[in-house]
């Protein structure tokens, strides 16, 4: 599947080192490297809706990540799928009557275009769920072989069974076990897993949390004939294979939007080291939730600030770019008019105090650069390689030209 065109990025004189990373499962700073080439999963978008603030948030913390890895000296491996076929998609399509695919097309088209505006990093490889479902079904096989999954009956018995992931057989301390990535309790992960796609309440689960691998052919829906009979894939599954077939095991980072961690990650995580026999990922990477008028941003609340609608008002990218960077990728907050207003007049002081070649200050650049570094390695602080920046421009540098190189290299913002 084709993704989106690549910005250019300068270079720079010297190097960063790998970066730390706060992992979700051990609760803690961990270097983010896993030798000369850095391998990052982050989960794409379930085309429609797109491309509002929560997901621009994430983007672009991982698209700073790949920065410093390649400011790092690293070669980079990105990979990201985009969900073209689950409930949430086809619940859309039937609400407002357009075919499902073709909801899915122009919305992906959407997304690729507000991606390429922000100077987001393209991945690698751009896998669209329904392009490897014959890769899917066969690690529902699979798992099925090594005695991990199980078959429940459908309510209409002629449709066959679904399958599930056995989540206490799969379960191992050296590899994974439920709650290991997301230290949550049973009780919140069955309120989560409620509320996000699960069905705890299935009659014929082993567990309420075992999650679903294979839905059964229903009419009325979409479905493929597989190596375990017609259906369609769950959604945790499709992003193990994915990742597994792109990236190999052990790869460094996965990432998402902390709604992620549970059940989406955790299970993602299980199926694919009962199929590798090795952990996922190094790291568990989450960012914060962006909320408007008192409210997270969702989909489901319609309280949605779209990037293209920001594009098509005039509304310059690079300070849609900075209003995110003055948030710390990790924490939750709210987006506001006046924010954006605050990423404007900092975008228009820089380009006046940073224009030509000649030094306006004698602060030099090489000092700004390696503490805007430094800022970004440890966990990605890009509010304070923001205000760096600010005093720096305050105070005049003397190599501007420099500074502008960093700014684009490391922040994405071209001067």
């Amino acid at each position: 599947m084709k993704a989106w065109n690549r910005p250019e990025i300068p270079t720079l004189p010297g190097l960063s080192s790998a970066p730390c990373l706060y992992d979700t499962a051990t609760r803690g700073l961990v270097e983010a490297h896993t030798g000369d080439t850095a391998r990052i999963y982050v989960c794409g978008i379930t085309p429609y809706d797109a491309t509002h603030m929560g997901h621009a948030a994430t983007y672009l913390a991982y698209d700073t990540l790949q920065r410093v890895w390649l400011d790092a000296g690293l070669e980079v491996h990105f990979a990201q799928n985009v969900t073209d076929i689950d409930d949430p998609l086809l619940e859309r399509a039937a609400a407002t009557g357009v075919d499902w695919q073709d909801l899915a097309a122009s919305q992906v088209d959407l997304f690729r275009r507000d991606m390429e505006a922000l100077s987001i990093l393209p991945p690698e490889d751009y896998v669209a769920v329904t392009e490897v479902l014959d890769e899917i079904a066969d690690a529902v096989r699979r798992l099925v072989a090594a005695g991990v999954a199980y078959e429940v009956p459908t309510p209409d018995s002629s449709a066959g069974s679904d399958i599930y992931f056995d989540c206490a057989l799969a379960a191992d301390d050296d590899l994974w076990a439920l709650g290991n990535i997301s230290n949550l309790d049973s009780a919140v992960m069955e309120e989560l897993f409620r509320e996000r796609g699960g069905d705890p309440d299935r009659d014929g689960k082993r567990d309420v949390l075992d999650p679903l691998l294979w839905r059964a052919a229903r009419d009325g829906e979409p479905s493929w004939a597989s190596a375990v009979g017609a259906g369609r894939p769950g959604w945790h599954i499709e992003c193990s294979v994915i990742a597994l077939m792109e990236l190999g095991r052990d790869f460094t980072v996965q990432g998402g939007g902390s709604d992620l961690v549970f059940p989406h990650h955790e299970m993602s995580a299980g199926h694919a080291a009962a199929l590798s026999g090795h952990p996922l990922a190094k790291v568990y990477s989450h960012t914060g939730m962006v909320a408007y008028q008192g409210e997270k941003m969702s989909k489901s609340l319609g309280n949605l600030v779209l990037v293209s609608k920001l594009l098509a008002a005039g509304v310059d990218a690079r300070a849609i770019r900075l209003t995110l960077l003055a948030h710390h990728y990790r924490s939750d907050w709210e987006w506001t008019d006046s924010a954006l207003e605050t990423a404007q007049d900092r975008l228009a002081t820089w380009c006046s105090r940073l224009s030509g070649d000649t030094g306006t200050g004698d602060l030099p650049a090489l000092e700004v650069l390696a503490t805007v570094r430094e800022s970004l390695r440890v966990d990605l602080n890009t509010p304070k390689a923001l205000a760096q920046i600010d005093s720096a421009v305050a105070l005049g540098v003397d190599d501007p030209a420099l500074l502008r190189r960093a700014i684009s290299a490391l922040l994405g913002v071209a001067l």
